[in-house]
């Protein structure tokens, strides 16, 4: 989601996402057959034929310049970087009263679905069914990220993704107007409200990570699952909410959970871009892991994560960072190497890296259990350049980087995504390498 130009990652791994725009404030295996800007992972037909019918467990993904903000429509795009999109439709649970929304980003560094109150209709916004904390009260939600947070109200909706449905489940609506007044344990600590479509980088966005809820057990018992903030409030009005525990049903899920078939996880299959860039990469989402013929895990890599946060460890110069992970929803590398240049500080590059020559380097990934990766090659390219490529028409790169100021974190973000098939298996479901959470590519 939006953040500033000052690198990405998570403050707790089930928790995370980010992702960054180019310009005006801040937003973020390869498939058979995939091109940047091409068809995606389902290739086309034979000539002169209907292409084949998209399975119903697959969306199509594209990472592009974003959305427009319906608050500066005649600005066009907002420019976001390395940010991967699909469209979603909301319903109001058990009828016809629907919408699609373009632009959710994919995040499999966080967990639930979030839209902004401002690309609802007015139809469907005021139909949606409030969702109650144990005491009665309208149930509101305060999600942090790295740099800001978004808060808004907790709604009931009927998720529809692809041919998949996720039946009455809890989402964030994003800077619901209806609650006006962030409680102060939200927004103290100087962070940046991301409530629009321009600060938060996306129409909404789409958490698939490794677990069922966005805080699980730990908000049925305590108010203050973060460092800094507390989570879900309870309204007795708009402007009076206070923190309060929430039971994990009322909690926001992550949608592919909760469909009825193909739920135990993902793969997000991106292509292989140039060194250079491109203006726009098109991949696929498929849902479910050794559910069909189409999302077998095969001879992927498989390393299981922590249970708790979803980290693994990452072996880089040296070093062990033990509270590692892979989050598309990040829109680089984020990492801590001091012989890589900075990019200008006062600079809209601020937080990147921006050596005067393309680097190589490498790591290795060792899962929760023990088992380690062979060499992972990347490559750092200069920031200022790479935005530069394209006339700055480009806004996908696989050798975009970033300075990393937590301590034994290593982020692998949407740059190590492209050219993989990167599967994200939820806890406590089963699949043939066993149960999760685990990710693999």
């Amino acid at each position: 989601m939006t953040v500033s130009r000052s690198g990405c990652s998570a403050l707790v791994a089930a928790l995370a996402a980010c992702a960054m725009v180019l310009a005006g404030g801040c937003g973020g295996g390869g498939s058979g057959g995939s091109t940047v800007g091409g068809s995606g992972s389902q290739g086309s037909g034979g000539s002169g034929g209907n292409p084949p019918p998209t399975p119903g467990n697959v969306v199509s993904v594209i990472a592009d310049a974003g959305p427009t903000d319906p608050a500066n429509a005649s600005a066009g795009p907002i420019q976001t970087v390395n940010t991967p999109f699909v469209s979603v439709t909301l319903c109001a649970p058990g009828t016809s009263n629907c919408q699609t929304i373009d632009h959710i980003s994919v995040d499999t560094g966080s967990v639930g679905l979030r839209v902004v109150a401002a690309v609802l209709s007015s139809s469907l916004a005021s139909a949606l069914t409030t969702v109650m904390d144990t005491r009665g009260r309208p149930l509101a939600e305060c999600l942090p990220f790295a740099d800001g947070y978004s808060w808004g109200s907790v709604k009931l909706v009927d998720a529809k993704i692809g041919g998949e449905q996720a039946s009455g489940i809890s989402i964030e609506v994003i800077g619901d107007p209806a609650y006006p007044t962030v409680p102060s344990a939200c927004s103290s600590g100087g962070a940046q409200q991301e409530d629009t479509v321009s600060t938060f980088g996306a129409n909404g966005i789409l958490g698939i990570g490794n677990f069922q809820q966005d805080c699980g057990s730990l908000c049925v018992t305590e108010t203050v699952p973060q460092i800094t903030t507390q989570l879900y409030y309870g309204c007795a009005s708009s402007a009076n909410c206070v923190a309060t525990t929430v039971p994990l049903a009322s909690q926001v899920w992550n949608p592919i959970s909760k469909f009825a078939t193909d739920n135990n996880g993902s793969i997000l299959e991106l292509p292989s871009v140039a060194s250079s860039g491109a203006p726009s990469a098109t991949g696929s989402l498929i849902f479910g892991i050794d559910t069909q013929s189409n999302n077998a895990l095969g001879t992927a890599t498989v390393l299981s994560v922590d249970p708790s946060t979803g980290n693994l460890t990452v072996n880089f110069l040296g070093q062990s960072f033990s509270s590692s992970f892979l989050d598309s929803g990040s829109n680089g590398n984020f990492f801590t190497d001091s012989s890589l240049v900075p990019c200008n500080p006062s600079s809209s590059e601020k937080g990147f890296y921006c050596p005067p020559s393309t680097q190589a380097l490498s790591a290795t990934v060792t899962s929760n259990s023990g088992v380690t990766t062979g060499t992972l090659n990347f490559s750092v390219a200069s920031a200022d350049a790479l935005f530069s490529n394209g006339n700055g028409t480009f806004y996908v790169f696989n050798n975009l980087a970033g300075t990393n100021s937590l301590p034994q974190s290593f982020d692998f973000g949407l740059s190590f995504f492209f050219g993989r098939n990167v599967y994200t298996a939820i806890e406590s479901s089963s699949t043939s390498a066993g149960m999760g959470p685990f990710v693999a590519f």
